[in-house]
């Protein structure tokens, strides 16, 4: 079988779970490509995606996507159906808000079945807000164009149901987030671990400005420490914040780490997110 898997940041738990599942269907003999986003990542992305080409006999395949919707939105999606009339996939399983609007919509024009994965993403706005009605309409109107639907927890696919529904006729189905057998080992923390570790994109739906104002409290009886490992938009914004909040010297922020790397910096992982689906770093810490 071929499969064309589309999403936007090669970067978090998404990219992950693309990088498994690609793995894993090149293990029982699928031919497998990628399509994401050319803007974001940095060297980082690169490097995985290079650890990901054994595995993807149809090419990885970046191009310009944007996280909030605009006019490059009709390019972007050219562009994957493009990719996909060249490569002649079977399916494409689109992932994340955008990569389900470009490749449910390039399926839809190219004749090629699709199946979609949240990732959380528009799930996580409500439709009381703005902004959450825009993206949750959205979201209305393409689940009549693919073909089915697969979530990474129940939770996810509760979430899809109650904010869009599924529409009568669409499979759908649960496949949770797993790990491989190397990675069944204990990782022990460094002599100089902070007391606090964080792992995860710096964005204010992960709860980092809470993480920050919790330590500022703790610190009036103890001065903890904490490392807060990720990248992200709001990176300048949280640094700031912790000056102002007088946790220099308290707090560090070594930019994105692999997680068994980054699992050596701290002593209590704390998930402060606003909303989650299924992360794969509370599996990874369960085993360290």
């Amino acid at each position: 079988m071929r499969i064309l898997h589309v999403f936007r940041t090669p970067t978090g738990g998404l990219f992950r779970h693309v990088r498994d599942v690609a793995r894993g269907q090149y293990g029982i003999g699928h031919s497998v490509g990628i399509v994401c986003d050319s803007t974001t990542g940095g060297e980082a992305a690169a490097k995985l995606l290079r650890s990901s080409e054994p595995h993807c006999q149809l090419g990885i395949h970046r191009i310009p996507i944007s996280r909030l919707p605009g006019i490059g939105d009709i390019s972007g999606v050219r562009q994957v159906l493009a990719i996909a009339r060249r490569l002649t996939p079977d399916i494409i399983h689109c992932h994340g808000a955008k990569g389900g609007l470009y490749g449910r919509i390039a399926g839809r024009i190219g004749g090629i079945p699709t199946v979609y994965t949240p990732h959380g993403g528009s799930l996580h706005y409500a439709w009381s807000t703005p902004a959450g009605a825009a993206f949750l309409l959205a979201e209305k109107m393409l689940a009549r164009i693919g073909t089915g639907f697969m979530f990474v927890c129940k939770f996810e696919r509760q979430q899809f149901e109650s904010k869009i529904g599924i529409p009568s006729g669409k499979h759908a189905t649960v496949i949770y987030n797993g790990l491989w057998a190397d990675e069944f080992k204990p990782i022990p923390p460094d002599a100089n671990a902070a007391d606090i570790l964080f792992i995860g994109d710096m964005r204010r739906l992960k709860g980092v400005d809470v993480l920050l104002e919790a330590l500022a409290l703790c610190g009036r009886e103890r001065k903890m420490t904490a490392c807060l490992v990720g990248d992200g938009p709001e990176l300048g914004q949280f640094k700031a914040m912790a000056q102002r909040l007088g946790l220099a010297g308290r707090v560090t922020f070594p930019g994105r780490l692999p997680a068994q790397t980054a699992f050596r910096l701290g002593r209590l992982l704390v998930m402060p997110s606003r909303a989650e689906s299924f992360p794969y770093v509370v599996i990874e810490a369960d085993l360290t």
